[in-house]
Order: structure tokens, then sequence, then C-alpha cells
């Protein structure tokens, strides 16, 4: 078994908190976000010159104070931005992700308020943010709006739905509407029976092998597939 394999089904890591303080006064937003960068940069594991892999599951441990605090800010919205900050640094690092970042808090009645526990891991999904323009053809790059998304798993669905890999709010898109599947011979965008279908520089297709360049509409959604660095 290589590093990588080895990498991918290693122990979760933990990150001991950084925050003891003398009267422990409850964290502060800035400082979770602090804590998540140490834990990226502590268990990020390097594969080549080229490659450099974070950690992209992380459940944050909190004191009950603090807990109440994150309930009070709103756990979705905190972790959306503790989302953004990540993928942010890990493009700042050169770090690449494997699958999604995935980010929850857990109340941890040992720890006092200003202290928190991180514990870390690196789970593969299907898409991961893309945190720089190297896109290949083993790993091409979709870009939808602003968000840009690499490919690392065989197969993509893009549609509406809750449980695709990527999901797009777009009322012209189906539940599950595309398929992206990468291949040996290229990658093959197929319309899962949508309602509006899905097209490629216009045209409607049932199955087609994307280019570099390539513009997929589904929807009233564009989106724009790469397999090389967009800078060349």
């Amino acid at each position: 078994m290589g590093a990588f394999d080895k990498f991918e089904k290693g122990v979760e890591n933990a990150v001991a908190n950084a925050f003891s303080r003398a009267f422990h006064s409850e964290l502060k937003p800035v400082e979770i976000t602090s804590a998540l960068k140490k834990a990226m940069d502590k268990n990020a594991a390097v594969m080549s010159r080229q490659r450099t892999i974070s950690p992209n599951d992380f459940t944050i441990a909190l004191s009950a104070a603090d807990f109440r605090n994150v309930d009070d800010w709103g756990q979705d919205a905190f972790a959306e931005e503790l989302i953004r900050s990540a993928t942010e640094y890990a493009t700042d690092q050169g770090y690449t992700f494997l699958g999604p970042i995935l980010i929850r808090f857990e109340e941890d009645a040992s720890l006092k308020s200003g202290n928190l526990h991180i514990t870390s891991s690196t789970k593969r999904g299907a898409v991961a943010p893309a945190t720089s323009n190297a896109a290949s053809t083993e790993h091409p790059i979709i870009e939808i709006g602003s968000e840009r998304y690499l490919l690392t798993g065989d197969v993509t669905v893009i549609g509406r739905g809750s449980d695709c890999d990527i999901t797009i709010d777009d009322s012209g898109i189906s539940r599950r509407h595309l398929e992206l599947r990468v291949t040996p011979g290229g990658v093959i965008a197929t319309d899962l029976g949508s309602t509006n279908g899905s097209f490629v520089e216009g045209h409607r297709i049932s199955a087609a092998t994307l280019v570099d360049g390539n513009t997929i509409t589904v929807g009233r959604t564009h989106i724009m597939f790469w397999t090389s660095p967009e800078d060349e």
C-alpha cells in the first residue's frame, strides 16, 4: 500500500486547543477560525512536491458556554464561514482537498470556557473545493458561478436535490439532472432523464464526451469544464 493509500485510510488526527487562558474567557469566532487553520497545518500530508493533502472533515468540540454561543451565532451559518475561510487558506498554502469540507460542532462537558479540541480526518468525496487552477484530465475542474469544484471521484451527480454531489438552486433543474463520469477515455456528461434537458455548447445531449473549455447548460445555469490550467 502506497503512502497516498495509507493516508486516505489513516487514523483521525487531533489538535489540542491553543487557547487555554487564566480566566477562561469565551472563544471568539476569529479564535475558532485560527484553530481550524492550525489543524489543517498540523495534519496536512505531503504527497509530492506538487501536492499536499489537507484534512477536510472536522469536528470542533467546545465547552458548554462556547457551544451555546455557536448556537446563538447559528451553527450552519458559522460552519459556512469556516468552510469559506478553510478554502481560502488552503488556496494560499497550496493545499488540496479530496472531498467537500465538512464541519460539525459538539459540546464537551470536560472542556472549560475558552478551550476547544478539533478532530480532523480526510474523507474522499465526488467533488472538492478547487484550491488552484491546476485542472487535469484525471481531476477536471468545473466552474458554476463563483464556485469552482475539483472532480475527485469517478462519478459526480449534479441537480437540485440535496442528495446530489453538487446541489444547484435553479427551478429549471431536475432533482438529479446530470452525471459527470471520469473514464480513461475522458469525462462523459450524461443527462439523467431531466425535464428540461442538458446542453453542451448549445446542443442537447443524452450523453457526450467533454473537451477542455466546454460550456454545459442545465436549466438557467452554465457550467464551465476545464482539464487544463485556465491561465495556459
